[in-house]
C-alpha cells in the first residue's frame, strides 16, 4: 500500500503535516538545517514585534527629524532593542539565507494588534522571499473601556491591512480567548486569509514576594495543553474552509494524529524540538506513518477531520453537556478518603 503524507496548508504543498514552529533555532543556520534534515516540511520564522519595529522607526526619526529630546519620552513604552534577538534587517537577511540554503517553505512572522507603519514589513518580508506570513495577533487588553467588539475590529483592520500589502498566503495565529471564535475565525475567512493556527501562549508573569516584582516566566508547553486545540480545531474544521494549523502540544506521534483527526491540515512543533532536539522531528513523522501503515490509512485526506463535531460518533463530547456530564459524574478520587 502507498501511504501519501502530503498535505497542504494555505496553499503551499508540504510533503507531511509537521513542521518546525517559530522559535530562536531560525536564528542560527545550522540549526535550521538540522530541522530540515530531521524532516520538518517547512520552516517558520519568529516573529517580529509591532513594538520592536516601532522603536526602530523612532530611532530613525529622531536621526534625520530633529533635536536628541525631540522624542525622549516616547520610547519610554516601548522594550529595549537589545530584547530582541534579531533586528528587522538582521531578520529579512536570515530569511534571504534560509532561502538560499534550505528547499522546504519559509513562514515569515509579525506579532502585533494595532493598525500603523509597522505592517511595511509584510511587504519586506515577502520581498526577502518568505512563502507565506503569519500573523501573530498576540493581544492583552486591559482598558475596561474597550470592548471585545472594538478590540476585533482593530485586530480585523491589521489583518485587513497586511491582506492589501503582500501576495503571499496570510495564517491568523489566535488565542482562545474570543466570546466566539468561530464567528471572528469566520470574519477572518471574509477578510481573505488562507488559515489559522490555534494557538498563540500568552506567557503569565510571576510575582516575588521578597523584592515586590515580576517576574518572567516560560513554560515550554506539555501534552495536556493539545486538549484545548482538539476541542477548536473539532468545532471549526466543519464549518470553515480555511487551512487549520495546530500549535502546542504536539509531542508524541499520537498528537500529531489526535490533530489530524480533529481537523488540522497541519501541524507546528516547537517546545519539543527545544526540549529534546530536532530529532524529535523524524520520530513524528515515522510514528504517523507506522499509524498509517497498521490503520491501513492511505492519505492525511482521509485521516482529517473523522473526529471532528459534524463527523465523530459522540459529538456532545466537545459541547457544554459534557462539561456537565464530567462534573455531575466526578466524585473526587475514592482511595483518598
Amino acid at each position: 500500500m502507498t501511504i501519501d503524507l502530503s498535505t497542504t496548508w494555505v496553499g503551499l504543498k508540504l510533503k507531511h503535516p509537521i513542521f518546525a514552529g517559530a522559535s530562536p533555532l531560525v536564528d542560527d543556520l545550522d540549526s535550521v538545517k538540522r530541522l530540515e534534515d530531521a524532516g520538518a516540511s517547512a520552516i517558520t520564522m519568529r516573529s517580529l514585534f509591532e513594538e520592536q519595529l516601532v522603536a526602530e522607526q523612532l530611532a530613525a526619526h529622531r536621526f534625520l527629524d530633529g533635536p536628541a529630546d525631540a522624542f525622549a519620552e516616547a520610547p519610554s513604552w516601548l522594550p529595549s532593542t537589545g530584547d530582541f534577538a534579531l533586528g528587522p534587517d538582521a531578520y529579512l537577511e536570515q530569511i534571504r539565507k534560509i532561502r538560499a540554503q534550505c528547499t522546504v517553505p519559509v513562514i515569515g512572522s509579525l506579532n502585533g494588534t494595532t493598525p500603523g507603519g509597522w505592517l511595511k514589513y509584510a511587504k519586506l518580508i515577502e520581498q526577502a522571499g518568505a512563502h507565506a506570513l503569519e500573523l501573530n495577533l498576540y493581544d492583552l487588553p486591559s482598558d475596561p473601556k474597550q470592548s471585545g467588539a472594538d478590540i476585533e475590529h482593530q485586530q480585523l483592520d491589521v489583518v485587513r491591512q497586511v491582506q492589501e500589502s503582500i501576495r503571499i498566503p496570510v495564517a491568523v495565529k489566535l488565542s482562545p480567548f474570543y466570546s466566539s471564535l468561530p464567528a471572528f475565525v469566520t470574519k477572518l475567512e471574509h477578510s481573505g486569509v488562507a488559515g489559522v493556527v490555534l494557538f498563540n501562549r500568552l506567557y503569565q508573569p510571576d510575582i516575588d514576594i521578597e523584592s515586590l516584582s515580576l517576574k518572567r516566566t516560560i513554560h515550554l508547553s506539555d501534552r495536556q495543553e493539545l486538549q484545548l486545540r482538539l476541542r477548536w480545531l473539532a468545532i471549526l474544521s466543519p464549518s470553515t474552509r480555511l487551512s487549520l494549523a495546530c500549535s502546542g502540544g504536539i509531542h508524541e506521534p499520537e498528537d500529531v494524529m489526535k490533530a489530524l483527526m480533529a481537523g488540522a491540515h497541519v501541524t507546528q512543533v516547537v517546545s519539543a524540538v527545544l526540549s529534546r532536539g530536532p530529532h524529535v522531528l523524524t520520530q513524528l513523522i515515522a510514528g504517523l506513518t507506522r499509524f498509517f501503515e497498521e490503520h491501513e490509512y492511505e492519505s492525511v485526506t482521509q485521516l482529517r477531520g473523522n473526529m471532528n463535531l459534524a463527523r465523530c460518533p459522540e459529538p456532545s463530547g466537545y459541547e457544554r453537556v459534557n462539561y456537565i456530564k464530567l462534573l455531575t459524574s466526578w466524585h473526587g478520587d475514592s482511595a483518598s478518603r
